[in-house]
């Protein structure tokens, strides 16, 4: 898969990201792949979050945009800025025992959501990832979570 770079306009400004790999089949061709295609997106790197439906008791699978901090992983729950938090956010609210997968290795984990300083710093370093995050800050009234996936 080319790696393409981080979508911006190079004034900071937002530039909407390639979706041609996004959704159910982005996370189809990642399981099936290892990782090996969807793990790289936009030129940043993606994992596959399954939460529980909080009404159906359904399995959710989402990909999401991550960064490493430590042992750890980190997840924006952004929705692009929208309104409202992503269903998938409310999910883990519900029930935080969560199943990521990480290129080949999937497992099960424990999310939070970090608060205060935690927030602050891992924004920041999730922002230097993917700079639309910033962007998605100035379409929204509500303060978009940042998200911990801790093993176990």
């Amino acid at each position: 898969m080319t790696e393409n770079p981080a979508p911006t306009t190079g004034d900071g400004g937002y530039t909407a990201p390639d979706l041609a790999l996004f959704g159910a089949e982005h996370v189809r061709r990642y399981v099936e792949t290892g990782g090996a295609v969807g793990h790289s997106w936009n030129g940043v790197t993606c994992l596959v979050l399954w939460t529980t439906g909080r009404r159906t008791g359904q399995r959710r699978a989402t990909p999401l945009i991550y960064t490493s901090d430590g042992d750890r992983f980190v997840v924006i729950a952004s929705q692009g800025g929208a309104p409202a938090h992503p269903g998938w956010y409310h999910n883990l609210l519900a029930e935080p025992k969560v199943e990521v997968q990480v290129l080949a290795d999937r497992f099960t984990a424990t999310a939070r959501t970090a608060e205060g300083t935690e927030h602050e710093r891992l924004w920041s370093l999730m922002a230097q990832r993917w700079p639309n995050y910033d962007e998605y800050t100035k379409r929204t009234t509500r303060r978009i979570p940042v998200v911990v996936l801790e093993r176990g």
